[in-house]
């Protein structure tokens, strides 16, 4: 710590200098001007490329502190604090570029989007303090506060140095993730489930996989995980069951391909064409699956679920379904006609199928009138199927009241009988 000290009461000395001062004004004035002009770029109508916007401010303030230096060199100046000045930019400007085209190698959803300033800030901080002879002071200095834990001893800079690799050995993992998703996702000869499935088992192996070799390259002792490693074990046996259930069924939604990203299912367990809970499924999750209904509802439901229980899907293997709608008719009509109007009522209808044709079948006879039912396929459940009954049922009602054909309302005859004779 009294080397730090040291150090720093150097450094101020030689600051508050009448020549040290000037050069910080010029880079002051430098790196306003780039501020200015990223705050003009950000404010133009037309916006410029990203990487533009990131990079010019400090570009522009690097060669007007090279500008400046030029001056002061021609007028026989000291020029020192500009050179330091000019070299620390210019490591900013690599330092956000590298990790601004990172990032954006990620996509436009990961996390890294949120942190890239907070990031160069950090990496260049420690290129600055390398630079000016500040880091092994500054080492030496946080690896002299600690504690000591049995054999080990745990210090802030074991700390630090075990944030640093573990999040650097991340990034890279992310990015080769990311990486070989993009390039299953252009092998058209596998099943879309299937390229989730493998990219997701390869995301979660190499993440896996990347946080051993940062525990292990920042000098942690594998072997005394052991304990961590059965508590966390116990707590997935226990608190953590669900969650780990619905993971696990997640990867065999993936690899037996029973419902994918398109396919038309119903989660009411009912049999037959019922649309209650019916939806598309959007997206396969690692713990839920994203399904969308007709009203724009997006339901996140458990993998677990769909693995216990019945799920009808629509189009596993032929997206072609078959419609029912029950007719009654009065016992005083020709079912013969009724039924020829029934068929008559599917023709001009765009999603009613011509193969399998439309058949209309008399049920049976029952209480209240004569039961039929038309029968009919469509072949685009996605687009809905309550639209497409509506359509058919607006035109069997139109075409009974052009032939007059009585749809009876169940109705109930009570009789009343005379009271039976008082009873001596």
């Amino acid at each position: 710590m009294t080397e730090v000290w040291a150090r720093f009461r150097v450094f101020l000395e030689i600051l508050f200098t009448r020549d040290v001062l000037t050069e910080l004004a010029a880079v002051a004035a430098c790196v306003g001007v780039g501020w200015a002009v990223g705050l003009t770029l950000r404010k133009r109508r037309r916006p410029v490329h990203k990487l533009v916007a990131v990079a010019a401010p400090m570009v522009v303030a690097l060669l007007l502190v090279l500008l400046a230096r030029g001056l002061l060199f021609a007028v026989h100046l000291d020029a020192s604090l500009l050179d330091a000045a000019a070299r620390l930019i210019l490591a900013y400007v690599a330092v956000r570029i590298g990790v601004f085209l990172f990032a954006a190698s990620l996509g436009n959803q990961n996390w890294l989007l949120h942190w890239e300033n907070r990031l160069t800030l950090i990496i260049w901080l420690a290129i600055a303090a390398e630079y000016l002879g500040w880091l092994d002071p500054l080492v030496t200095t946080l690896d002299s506060i600690g504690l000591v834990a049995g054999r080990t001893r745990i210090t802030v800079w074991s700390v630090l140095k075990l944030l640093f690799t573990l999040t650097l050995f991340v990034l890279v993992a992310a990015w080769i993730s990311r990486w070989v998703e993009r390039r299953l996702k252009r092998l058209d000869n596998l099943e879309p489930s299937t390229r989730i499935g493998i990219a997701k088992f390869a995301n979660a192996f190499i993440i896996g996989l990347s946080i051993i070799l940062g525990l292990n390259a920042a000098g942690v002792d594998l072997t005394a995980l052991t304990v961590l490693t059965g508590a966390v074990g116990l707590g997935l046996g226990f608190g953590l069951q669900s969650i780990a259930a619905n993971f696990v069924s997640g990867f065999v939604l993936l690899l037996d391909r029973s419902i994918k990203p398109g396919d038309v299912i119903s989660l009411s367990g009912q049999s037959g064409t019922s649309t209650e809970n019916f939806g598309w499924v959007q997206e396969l999750r690692g713990r839920y699956v994203v399904v969308r209904d007709r009203d724009g509802v997006e339901m996140l439901v458990p993998n677990q679920q769909l693995i216990s229980n019945a799920v009808i899907n629509w189009s596993y293997t032929d997206p072609r379904i078959r419609l029912k709608l029950p007719v009654r008719i009065s016992y005083q009509n020709d079912p013969e006609l009724a039924l020829e109007l029934l068929l008559a009522a599917c023709e001009g209808q765009r999603r009613v199928l011509r193969d399998p044709l439309p058949v209309s079948r008399l049920m049976h006879f029952g209480d209240s009138g004569v039961e039929l039912e038309l029968r009919f396929w469509i072949a685009d459940p996605q687009d809905g199927v309550n639209n497409v009954r509506s359509d058919v049922n607006r035109a069997i009602w139109r075409l009974f009241k052009e032939h007059d054909i009585i749809i009876p309302v169940t109705q109930h005859e009570v009789r009343l009988h005379p009271g039976l004779r008082e009873l001596d």
